[in-house]
Parts: C-alpha cells; structure tokens; sequence
C-alpha cells in the first residue's frame, strides 16, 4: 500500500484483505466516524463485502459500500525510532524496585 496521509475513493481501496482506516459517512445515529476496515471474501460468517477489523463469527460489523466515503493506509510504525536502548546498569535490584 502507498503512504499514509491523504483520504482515497472508495473504489481505489486495496480489495486484498489489507487493514485500511475508512470514513463512515455521517448518519441519523451520529456523526461521521472512522474505523479500521478490511475486504473480506464470502465466507461461512458472512457475505463478501467490507468488514470492521474488531468484527468476529458470532459479531460481524459489515459495511454496504454507500457507508464508506473514503479510505487511507494505516500509518506503519518506525520501530527502529521507538525502540528503547536495552538496560546497561550495574544494580539490577534498581529493575524492579529494590525489593524493601
């Protein structure tokens, strides 16, 4: 998938069962939403269609494709950038506390 940044139409969404972030139009029931969606295929939970990725067998969340007003790629982690240096002390009663 492309970078992370602008909305996309719905019709350029990756239809591959990749997780994308979509917009939910507005309705009666409340106000425009975003939710982390997928493609999925026809199966024994459900028919072929968009589905929320919190969704399971017995609680599918699906999405007719008039709901979905756009789509974008998840943003992708930089886990070299968040990963924290490893532990270098001495004391490693000072890991967790020092055990008084």
């Amino acid at each position: 998938m492309q970078e992370f940044g602008n909305w996309r139409h719905m019709k350029s969404a990756p239809k591959d069962g990749s997780r994308i972030l979509v917009t939910i139009r507005p309705v009666e029931q409340g106000a425009a939403d975003v939710d982390v969606a997928y493609w999925a295929k026809a199966d024994q939970f459900g028919i072929e269609g968009w589905r929320a990725v919190d969704s399971s067998p017995g609680c599918i969340i699906g999405y007719a494709d008039p709901e979905l007003k756009c789509w974008m790629p998840l943003p992708t982690a930089n886990l070299g950038s968040m990963r924290p240096d490893p532990w270098e002390g001495e004391d490693e009663e000072q890991l967790d506390g020092s055990g008084i």
